[in-house]
């Protein structure tokens, strides 16, 4: 008798966990290091910006985790060098990022780069791509002034933002009714 309780129990859960809405399934994420396209001039590149750089894909990882809907899916520097056939490969070839993607089990790519043209600023550049179609489905530069960690901090909460708003938009899209 017990055990009928307990099936009845999780029956209900179930349900009502499906009848709110909420999602049992994730969007799985990878979100590839960003590269740092250094234009300044000041050679060799400072060292506090080789580690802003390598900060970047860690914190928007972090920062797109906090949402409970998305599974970030790790990913190597080798797994990543592979696929690219060079500086700015990736972020200038969505279908073979999305094929890196496909191949991690992903729904969707981010690919990143710091295009740095002053000492002064930089621009936090990304590229959102739909690992199964292959398409660009999102492009987004955030300018950061100074090199500050909460200054960088702030950039990449907006490319996280925005992140979720793209995703969220695409998600509507496939599961709302079509026209009628």
């Amino acid at each position: 008798m017990k055990l009928c309780k307990c099936r009845w129990i999780w029956l209900v859960a179930t349900m009502l966990a499906l009848l709110s809405g909420t999602s049992v399934a994730e969007t799985r994420i990878v979100i590839l290091d960003f590269e740092l396209n250094d234009i300044a001039g000041i050679s060799p590149t400072p060292k506090e910006e080789l580690e802003r750089t390598s900060s970047l894909g860690p914190l928007l990882r972090d920062a797109i985790a906090r949402n409970a809907e998305y599974k970030i899916l790790p990913i190597t520097q080798d797994q990543q060098a592979k696929a690219s056939a060079g500086f700015g490969y990736l972020l200038d070839h969505s279908d073979e990022a999305a094929k890196l993607g496909k191949q991690l089990g992903a729904d969707y790519l981010v690919v990143g780069q710091v295009h740095k043209p002053s000492f002064l600023f930089a621009y936090l550049r990304i590229h959102l791509v739909d690992a199964n179609s292959g398409k660009l489905v999102g492009n987004h530069y955030v300018e950061i002034k100074g090199s500050t960690k909460k200054v960088t901090e702030k950039g990449v909460a907006n490319l996280a933002n925005y992140i979720d708003e793209i995703i969220g938009n695409l998600e509507k899209l496939r599961t709302s009714p079509g026209p009628r």
